[in-house]
């Protein structure tokens, strides 16, 4: 893309969020309410803050025409590969392949309908014995993806891509949910023939690293279908944030000394193999950060990658450990931090918590941020930015 198409595309998004503001039915702002976050990297270089191991207390599977199930059906296996494998992974993409329809935005659905199936695991007792359900509220401040924590994670080495974050804060619990933006609607629909065949090949990358059942074997040769997904349900705390998140999981290793999820999972990922000392810096930098932040959020601790050539074939597959990635990066200047990264999360969670203080499912704090811009917001009332779905909220007062 050119970069006077760039500018262009960056201009229009910062105006369409200001028409947005200026057509909410807003509340008013308090004096006491920050108005912006900064995401300067030198003020998040401190001590790690305090985050909790995270705990797995469910999980849930979408089947192939992304139906719900309060199961482990879609749970798939760790099958350990040769260190040079020649998987290829263009195989299939022409006649086995279902995608999932990128266009539905699903937003926290399918994680507020295991709220509802689980509400004993995630509620917090009556405060007074003898008192109605309706007075229960969740355990947790926050709930949300991890996708979209990951993309909080990055935002301080972020360049290229800002993104729309809706908030509501519903008896006493904030809800995250993505909303997308302008540029990247524009950007999947202009995908390239190249990059939606590219995207392809990490799924099937999984399906040669992967078995339906423990001590079987990886079927290549089946149909890969993207609406099928295993989804870990995790708790855990960010100094003082108690979360609830879901992320999807590739797979687990039954061979894991970790027993227990989330230590017995694996990440499985792809990337275009290292050959020089710049891809090498560059992956350090960049890929690098993004798989950390995937991994550690929900307490992943390994990822398997393969590494392919321009034809699309696994030259070769290595495992990085997660705990181990903060010192492969030390010795790389100018790199990525994770302190940094976890605590401008923390910084923006408590943002959030300042920010967003109507409880009422029909508003929306909408926070928005683009590279080498301040954090902001805007409010919205019955708007096209409101993600509670009516079910939910009535399910939820009984």
């Amino acid at each position: 893309m050119r970069m006077d198409q760039k500018r262009s595309d960056r201009k229009e998004f910062s105006n369409k969020k200001r028409h947005r503001a200026d057509d909410a039915s807003s509340a008013p702002r308090t004096a006491s309410q920050p108005q912006v976050l900064s995401v300067q990297r030198y003020l998040y270089e401190k001590d790690f803050p305090l985050y909790k191991q995270p705990i797995e207390i469910g999980f849930f599977s979408l089947d192939s025409q992304r139906r719900f199930y309060n199961d482990d059906r879609q749970l798939r296996y760790y099958v350990e590969a040769e260190s040079s494998p020649n998987f290829n992974l263009r195989d299939g993409y022409r006649d086995r392949y279902i995608k999932r329809d990128e266009s539905i935005k699903e937003k926290l659905d399918h994680m507020l309908q295991w709220i509802l199936e689980n509400r004993g695991k995630v509620e917090m007792a009556p405060k007074v014995e003898g008192a109605s359900a309706s007075s229960r509220h969740l355990k947790f401040d926050f709930v949300t993806w991890r996708g979209h924590l990951t993309k909080i994670l990055t935002t301080p080495y972020e360049t290229r891509e800002g993104w729309l974050l809706a908030v509501t804060l519903f008896q006493g619990t904030l809800y995250i949910s993505e909303v997308e933006t302008e540029l990247a609607r524009r950007e999947r629909e202009d995908r390239s023939a190249r990059h939606e065949e590219m995207m392809y090949w990490g799924y099937k990358f999984e399906q040669y690293m992967c078995a339906d059942e423990p001590g079987g074997r990886p079927d290549s040769g089946g149909t890969v279908n993207t609406n099928e997904a295993y989804c870990t349900v995790v708790q855990t705390r960010l100094t003082d944030h108690h979360l609830l998140f879901s992320g999807e999981v590739d797979c687990k290793d039954n061979g894991s000394p970790l027993k227990t999820a989330p230590g017995c999972y694996v990440e499985l990922k792809t990337s275009l193999e290292i050959c020089t000392p710049k891809q090498q810096s560059s992956f350090l930098r960049f890929k690098l950060l993004k798989w950390w932040a995937q991994s550690f959020l929900p307490g992943v601790p390994r990822i398997v990658a393969g590494f392919r050539n321009n034809a699309g074939y696994v030259v070769s597959v290595q495992t990085y450990e997660i705990g181990k990635i903060s010192q492969m990066i030390k010795a790389e200047q100018n790199c990525w931090r994770p302190t940094v990264c976890m605590n401008f999360c923390a910084e923006f969670l408590s943002f959030i918590k300042k920010v967003a203080i109507l409880d009422d499912p029909r508003v929306v704090y909408l926070f928005s941020w683009e590279p080498f811009k301040d954090v902001s917001y805007s409010v919205h009332r019955d708007s096209e930015y409101s993600f509670l779905p009516d079910w939910y909220v009535e399910e939820m007062k009984v």
